[in-house]
Formats: structure tokens, C-alpha cells, sequence
């Protein structure tokens, strides 16, 4: 994987989401609660923090628990949940040991459909629907996995001129925009809320 991505908005954060399979999708991950540019920057820190210049699903898998959490939790935290993420960074990645050998991208290398790929990132820890067709669209429209059906698999986020989520984000015009299709559906989300 050699990609120009832009998610982090800092060039060693984004240098190494775009060289490491297992860096983007813990980005995506910790993509919750906090802002994009602060969960896809997560992975660089925590490489950092490891003392390497990239993550090992087999390393963390089997990271002391407390340690990790203690890892994440320093200032400045990786994530504004740092204790719950680095279970759940833990969990991906011993599912990655078992399931795929430790090697993030024969998750989606030799898929033969979108379908297939969704319920493949789907069956990852911490990936619902949701999570699951926003990478799958990231993979299809900056990382070149292009498998029969991803854009229909990935739903509204494979849209093509689409600005909803980080799959769409190549630079800060771009999150500019996604931010305001963001702030366009919280803002109709409060209008169909009924007052107590």
C-alpha cells in the first residue's frame, strides 16, 4: 500500500496511514467522538509510542492490557476515550492474528466483491455497518481496492463527488466540506427531535 492520504492533516501521521494497512484501519477505529484529523493521527502516536515507525497487529495483540491502555492515556491522550479504545484497538488486532495472520490488508486483498469485502471489514471489533462502508469506501476511492460492487457495498459514502465522510478527505477544502455535511445532518437531527 503506497497512497497520498490526507486524513491526519500532519505528513507523518498521513505518510504512515498511507504506507500501513493496519494504521488505517486503526484511523478508522478511533474515527468516533473526536475529531477525524485527531483519530487518524492516533496511529502515528501510538507507532511512536511503541518505538517503531509503524504498528504490529501481533505486538499490540499481545501488549499487556493495563500497559496499552497506560500507552494511550498519556498526554496528550490518543483518543478522548484512551482506556476503552486500546481494548478495542487490542481486539482488532488479535482478530487480525487469528483470522488473517496479522496482516490488515488480506482483509481486503483478493476480494471478489464489494458484498464480500463489507462483510469482511463488518466482522472486524469495532466495526459496525457503518464504520465498515466508510473504509470500504476510503479503499475504493483513494486506495485503489476496487473489487465488482464496492461503490453499491459502501452505500451513500461511494459516491462519487460525495463529501460525508474521511473516505472523502484529501485535504483541508475537503474536510471543510465533509464537516458541513456533518453539521447539515446534526442540525436536521435536532429538528426531528421531539421536546419532552
Amino acid at each position: 500500500m503506497d497512497a497520498n492520504l490526507r486524513l491526519a492533516q500532519q505528513p507523518d501521521a498521513d505518510a504512515l496511514l498511507g504506507r500501513s494497512p493496519l494504521a488505517a484501519l486503526v484511523g478508522m477505529l478511533l474515527d468516533q467522538q473526536v475529531p477525524m484529523e485527531w483519530a487518524f493521527a492516533g496511529p502515528y502516536t501510538i507507532a511512536e509510542r511503541l518505538g517503531g515507525d509503524d504498528l504490529d497487529a501481533r505486538e499490540i495483540a499481545a501488549y499487556e492490557p493495563e500497559a496499552f491502555a497506560a500507552l494511550l492515556s498519556a498526554k496528550p491522550a490518543v483518543h478522548r476515550y484512551p482506556g476503552s479504545m486500546a481494548k478495542r484497538v487490542q481486539q482488532l488486532c488479535q482478530y487480525l492474528v487469528e483470522h488473517y495472520d496479522g496482516d490488515a490488508a488480506a482483509v481486503w486483498e483478493g476480494v471478489g466483491s464489494g458484498e464480500e469485502l463489507l462483510k469482511r471489514l463488518q466482522d472486524l471489533p469495532g466495526f459496525g455497518e457503518q464504520k465498515a462502508q466508510i473504509f470500504l469506501a476510503l479503499l475504493g476511492k483513494q486506495l485503489g481496492v476496487r473489487p465488482t460492487g464496492w461503490r453499491t457495498a459502501a452505500g451513500a459514502y461511494g459516491e462519487q463527488g460525495a463529501y460525508r465522510s474521511a473516505a472523502d478527505i484529501t485535504g483541508p477544502e475537503s474536510l471543510a466540506k465533509v464537516r458541513a455535511h456533518k453539521q447539515e445532518l446534526k442540525a436536521a437531527k435536532k429538528k426531528t427531535r421531539k421536546p419532552l
